[in-house]
């Protein structure tokens, strides 16, 4: 009995080589090798006997299964060798020809390449497989900064607040009203960050117009109107007259005329298209303070008398240098016409000032010094010595100013005389008074013209007259 067993457990092998003849028969033995031991198991061996013979049974299941699988993946490779070589047996580890197949080598699946044929070493995926581009992450640990391009540096210019906002605008606006360019503002606008109080410089440069001359109220209205669409937008403009019309209480303290001077702002500007035609329509029957109700009463009374008119350029007066030079010769005649009939020094002082022409203030020294000439009392000679005087040590009129006007006197003096046949004698008289009271240098009054005396008797004819 143990001799039948051994025997039908012994196989025919050969060491390390497996044909498929071989193969089948040893299949069709085993086969008939079961059937014949089923019935002797069933009849004489023992509990223990049995229970080994089934586990045998199992195993060599086993071993059937995988050598079947591994048959069928040999034939296929065999199929697609271009060499048309046999393969070698697949249970041997040095007779593996197919070492990069990625079809599974355990028996199970169903012999696919992993992951669609999209996996492995070196591999992105599968044919025809489109990937996006990434941006690289700065928090990657492998993130390169060197590696990702030409490295860009750009200044960044902080927000201003408005402690330091006033304090930056402040000097530009003062030092555009001494050269009046508006090109420089607007180039040193765009380099300051203003951020959303952007609409401040409008209010702050309109604050401090106020405060100064006619021409500065004209030379910010210029700037408005250039930057208008460039730095400042309609929008900043609203904003910023909206914020004067709340603060005109407070604007009044330091400048009574505000409410006007502000409404003629605004109608400016609107003539300027720096401020929208409907800024007006946004605040009738909406107004409750006095003062910003008269300012925009005085705007719509300027609008409509200028309907016609594109600009209302003359609104603050012509700037001094601006104005025709015969226009400035009638207002320093009225000046010192006034002058005469009332004698205030401080009204002749305060319109030579508003006519802010200080490089002409010699036309003013000439016409007074010909209305001297001109006059038949002292009393003239005396109120024209003092308002020079007082010009003078003022310092309104300068010395270059007072030299050049008695200079044009002294060249038209022979003109002058046939006017006034008495100029030479008063002339005299005058620059005396004059370098008494130091309104004029010696040199200059050793300069004047003196008229040639007409000898009657010759010193040697013995005090005879000649005929």
């Amino acid at each position: 009995m143990a001799t039948e067993i051994e025997a039908w457990t012994t196989g025919p092998q050969n060491d390390g080589v497996f044909s498929l003849e071989q193969g089948k028969g040893e299949e069709d033995e085993s086969y008939g090798s079961e059937d014949l031991n089923e019935l002797e198991v069933n009849g004489n061996w023992t509990p223990q006997e049995k229970a080994l013979h089934e586990a045998r049974l199992k195993a060599k299941a086993k071993r059937r299964l995988r050598k079947s699988s591994s048959r069928d993946s040999n034939r296929e490779s065999i199929s697609d060798s271009l060499s048309g070589e046999l393969s070698t047996d697949p249970h041997s580890p040095k007779g593996k020809n197919a070492v990069n197949d990625r079809k599974s080598r355990t028996g199970k699946g169903r012999g696919l390449p992993k992951k669609g044929g999209a996996g492995g070493k070196g591999v992105w995926g599968a044919a025809g497989m489109v990937y996006e581009v990434e941006e690289p992450d700065a928090k990657d640990p492998n993130y390169d900064e060197s590696s990702q391009g030409d490295t860009v540096y750009a200044t960044v210019v902080p927000e201003l607040d408005e402690r330091e906002l006033e304090k930056t605008i402040n000097p530009i606006v003062q030092e555009y009203f001494e050269h009046g360019d508006t090109k420089e503002v607007e180039m040193l606008l765009k380099e300051l960050n203003l951020g959303h109080h952007k609409y401040e410089f409008s209010s702050l440069a309109v604050s401090l117009s106020l405060e100064g001359k006619a021409s500065h109220r004209e030379l910010t209205s210029r700037l408005l109107s250039d930057l208008s669409g460039k730095v400042l937008s309609e929008k900043d403009m609203s904003r910023a007259f909206d914020k004067m019309l709340k603060e005109l209480p407070d604007l009044i303290l330091d400048t009574p005329e505000a409410p006007q001077m502000l409404g003629q702002f605004i109608a400016r500007a609107i003539a300027d298209h720096a401020l929208p035609m409907s800024f007006l329509d946004c605040y009738k029957g909406k107004v409750d303070c006095d003062h910003a109700r008269a300012a925009l009463d005085r705007a719509s009374v300027l609008l409509s008398m200028k309907r016609k008119i594109m600009r209302l350029d003359n609104v603050w007066g012509v700037g001094g240098g601006q104005r025709p030079v015969k226009h400035l010769i009638k207002e320093m005649n009225l000046l010192l016409k006034e002058y005469l009939v009332s004698g205030e020094l401080s009204e002749a002082e305060h319109c030579l000032r508003d006519l802010e022409v200080p490089h002409f203030h010699h036309e003013l020294v000439y016409e007074a010094v010909f209305m001297a000439l001109e006059s038949t009392g002292e009393t003239a000679l005396q109120m024209m010595v003092k308002l020079l005087k007082a010009f003078w040590q003022t310092g309104l009129i300068t010395l270059d100013q007072m030299n050049r006007g008695f200079q044009r006197v002294y060249d038209e003096l022979p003109e002058i005389n046939l006017d006034v046949p008495h100029a030479h004698s008063i002339m005299e008289t005058f620059v005396d008074l004059c370098y008494q009271e130091a309104v004029i240098t010696k040199q200059l009054r050793d300069s004047c013209p003196t008229r040639g005396r007409k000898r009657f008797v010759s010193e040697g004819d013995g005090g005879i007259v000649k005929s």
